[in-house]
């Protein structure tokens, strides 16, 4: 089971009019710990709190400072309506939890505890595709030092590759880093055997 985060000295903004809403949403944050902001403009990029809650009934495009990527930060969607609209909207936010309005107390800390929790799980996969994507980018780079082994050692390209590893791991790097050096002359061939 994953540890629920403690809010304490977190900042939240909501992004909603000023009514019963927000009003029982800041009490019930405030009780959490939160350092609570709320306008009805959008967020300065450059200034972003560690949770947003934004009402998507209302929001429009440029609302968030963020587009077609994922929400750099945990994001809660407030929506009292149904329409597909509106909901569609949130997720293309990257709404990572939903809180119907009107505001039940008891929905809030599910809510922020979902939002966060799964707002980590997609920067690590987003950071494990990012990782793979390099290697695969990098995977030519392997080939070619991989072929440069094998002509050099006179082996054949399984054994060069075998040498390649072998002296990634003996210097505690990636096959790619050492077999970019290995091309760009800052490494010297490693010996067979």
């Amino acid at each position: 089971m994953r540890e629920t985060p403690n809010f304490t000295g977190w900042r939240a903004a909501i992004l909603h009019r000023e009514d019963q809403t927000t009003e029982r949403l800041v009490r019930q944050l405030k009780l959490f710990g939160f350092d609570v902001s709320v306008q009805w403009q959008p967020l300065d990029a450059r200034d972003l709190p560690d949770i947003i809650l934004v009402d998507a009934d209302q929001g429009w495009s440029g609302l968030l400072p963020w587009k077609d990527e994922q929400a750099p930060r945990p994001l809660i969607a407030l929506l009292g309506s149904e329409a597909p609209g509106r909901v569609a909207w949130a997720m293309g936010q990257g709404a990572a939890a939903i809180i119907a309005k009107p505001v039940a107390s008891s929905a809030v800390y599910p809510a922020l505890v979902m939002a966060v929790g799964i707002h980590q799980e997609r920067r690590a996969v987003a950071d494990k595709v990012a990782h793979l994507e390099e290697r695969v980018r990098m995977r030519p780079l392997v080939h070619a030092a991989v072929q440069k082994i094998g002509q050099a050692c006179h082996v054949d390209e399984e054994q060069a590759y075998g040498i390649l590893r072998n002296c990634a791991m003996k210097k505690r790097l990636s096959m790619e880093q050492v077999a970019g050096s290995i091309l760009g002359g800052a490494e010297p061939l490693p010996e067979a055997g």
